[in-house]
């Protein structure tokens, strides 16, 4: 073996005696460590039992897509990927619009907590009757009552106030007060469970609880698919699943409505027209009557009928271009009127023109585009003021087309009127007042038929706004789990006994770093490991300091004849077998000095050496005190 290895091979052996050292410095102390591991153990077991525990509640739910009809299988559909944005779907659903609606719903402004005697636990509602009598309690935020329950009244402790209110009977409503709720006790059988028992009642803000409850609920996107879940954690199950399931059905019907908007409007329009439609009608319809009583007109001359056969042709033609012309302008009008492009078009109100209808529904998909992205967004998103610019400009490109059909069915009108009066040529022996009367009952059928077609119309939008669809699924209903999650039973008993370790450990450890003693012989070497150590003595009572035995065979006595072999084997040999000196000192009084002379002496003199011993410390002697001689002799 080469000197390298000699040297790794006592590094090693070295580095395996200090690790075997510092673990027989800290095991000498296992009691302290069993002692530490039961008090923190015991403190987590504390800890659990006096705090209040939270639950984890969740649900999920999918996005349905917003798209009507059956449509081809796209790229999207092949890839299997969804166009709906989630993103937005999420900051909508913790909009503080939604959670205004929820908490409103569930009235979470008051909250309930039943008071231990160390323990103050949240309650979803009280175990007896409590009705609020306000409708806004910004005025009451942060204010708690005091509830009490004796064998035979409530009693009451206001805010920041000692006076007791007390309602007998149970009930509150008997007894004149300030209170802004009113108590009550119906079932007397709970009595015995919530005698003597103290609950509290808080108010809190509206804004407050809003905001609350908008950073409690936590939304994430399951994997790559179209579902959400929904978590909330509290120390009540039933209010936290209350919350979730009345956020998804807040959430739902804000969709349904939004979906709803269309065929509401198209509902409003329709019933708007058919005011004019009546009147117009009931005008009409007067006119004829007032006509034939005056004229004296009953029939048609029946030699006129061929003519008026190939009149009637004409004019129906004639009627659907004015048909035309009227949802035209019903259609124009709409678009005129103030603040238009803030509201929805009515779709498929009757034009055959097939480009004007593109344009309408390509009109609306923006407008719910624009409305999505507002309530993300805001107003001054720049994509919202792009779509602003891009309805603008789509609103001209209606205007223009519906200008261009006008003009189309204005030539056609003109050319069916030329032929109507050719018509009218050939039944020139027609009474010109009949003529007067079929215009005008002309005027009554278009009237009628306009009025049949929205009036359909109007079904069509009703039957529409009833089936709306949903707008999520509910995929799990909202359901908590049994272990809390906090405080973590596993986790804080690790800590315990980990921390029953660490601290007696680090007590230990500052004990010894700040130790500066030498407690043995390998304090010694190992700060000065070329000092020889001849000896080491033990630590005796007061009675048994002297070696005086030389046939004693007691630790101490072994000890003192190791010492003096030791000692008589380093000290150089003097010429003329001369005496030999040995100086025993120390720093300060009473490190052994005297100790160690008389005993060292003993020994030597028990293996037949001759041995003088000097006491020369002339301040505070103390040989005289072991060989029965005054103090105050003179001489060393």
């Amino acid at each position: 073996m080469s000197q390298l290895d000699m040297l790794a091979l006592n590094k090693q052996t070295d580095q395996g005696e200090a690790i075997k050292t510092e673990i027989r410095k800290y095991s000498r102390y296992w009691i302290w460590f069993v002692l530490g591991i039961v008090l923190t153990v015991f403190a987590g077991y504390l800890y659990l039992r006096y705090t209040p525990k939270v639950y984890k509640t969740s649900a999920k739910i999918q996005i349905l897509n917003k798209s009507k009809g059956l449509e081809l299988p796209s790229a999207a559909f092949v890839l299997n990927r969804s166009d709906i944005n989630l993103d937005n779907e999420i900051e909508i659903l913790k909009s503080v619009r939604i959670m205004h609606r929820v908490v409103d719903r569930l009235g979470l402004t008051t909250r309930f907590y039943e008071e231990g005697n160390v323990l103050t636990t949240e309650l979803d509602h009280l175990p007896f009757g409590f009705l609020t009598k306000l409708n806004d309690y910004s005025g009451l935020n942060g204010k708690s009552y005091t509830i009490k329950l004796t064998s035979d009244a409530f009693e009451v402790i206001r805010p920041n106030q000692t006076e007791v209110l007390v309602f007998p009977d149970f009930d509150s409503s008997k007894t004149t007060h300030t209170l802004p709720f009113e108590l009550s006790l119906s079932d007397m059988d709970k009595l015995p469970q919530i005698k003597d028992k103290v609950y509290r009642v808080r108010f809190i803000s509206k804004k407050s609880i809003t905001s609350g409850l908008k950073g409690a609920v936590g939304v994430s996107v399951v994997g790559k698919s179209d579902l959400l879940q929904l978590s909330y954690a509290g120390q009540s199950k039933s209010k936290s699943e209350r919350i979730l399931n009345t956020l998804i059905d807040v959430f739902d019907e804000d969709g349904i409505n939004d979906r709803q908007d269309v065929s509401r409007r198209t509902i409003n329009f329709i019933d708007e027209r058919f005011l004019l439609l009546a009147q117009e009608l009931d005008s009409i319809e007067s006119g004829i009557s007032d006509f034939k009583q005056k004229n004296n007109l009953v029939t048609v001359e029946a030699d006129g009928q061929l003519g008026l056969n190939q009149r009637t042709l004409s004019e129906n033609e004639l009627f659907n271009v004015e048909n035309q012309l009227i949802l035209s302008d019903l259609l124009k009008e709409t678009l005129l009127t103030p603040n238009a492009e803030s509201d929805l078009l009515p779709a498929n109100i009757g034009l055959s023109n097939i480009s004007v209808n593109d344009l309408v529904a390509n009109y609306n998909t923006l407008v719910f585009e624009r409305d999505n992205l507002i309530i993300s967004a805001g107003q001054n998103n720049p994509s919202v003021l792009i779509l602003n610019q891009k309805l603008d400009d789509l609103k001209a490109n209606i205007m223009t087309s519906i200008t261009s059909y006008k003009l189309q069915l204005e030539a056609s009108k003109q050319q069916l009127m030329l032929k109507n009066r050719e018509s009218i040529a050939k039944v020139y022996s027609l009474p010109a007042k009949e003529k007067t009367i079929l215009e005008i009952k002309r005027q009554q059928v278009i009237k009628q038929t306009l009025y049949l077609f929205l009036l359909q119309k109007r079904e069509e939008a009703a039957i529409n706004l009833a089936i709306t669809e949903p707008s999520i699924k509910i995929v799990e209903y909202a359901m908590s789990e049994g272990t809390p999650i906090s405080p973590n039973s596993r986790n804080i008993y690790l800590m315990a006994i980990l921390g029953g370790i660490l601290l007696p450990f680090g007590i230990i450890y500052v004990w010894h770093l700040l130790d500066t003693k030498v407690k043995g012989s390998e304090d010694l070497r190992e700060r000065n490991s070329q000092t020889p150590i001849i000896g080491e003595l033990p630590k005796v009572k007061e009675e048994d300091l002297i070696f005086s035995n030389p046939e004693d065979s007691s630790v101490q006595a072994e000890a003192f004849r190791i010492l003096s072999s030791n000692v008589d084997y380093i000290l150089p040999a003097k010429p003329n077998d001369g005496g030999k000196v040995i100086y025993c000192t120390s720093t300060i009084k009473g490190e052994g000095k005297t100790y160690v002379s008389i005993n060292l002496s003993l020994a030597l003199s028990s293996i037949n050496r001759k041995v003088l011993l000097i006491g020369a410390d002339l301040r505070n002697p103390q040989i005289h005190t072991h060989i029965n001689q005054e103090k105050h002799k003179s001489g060393l």
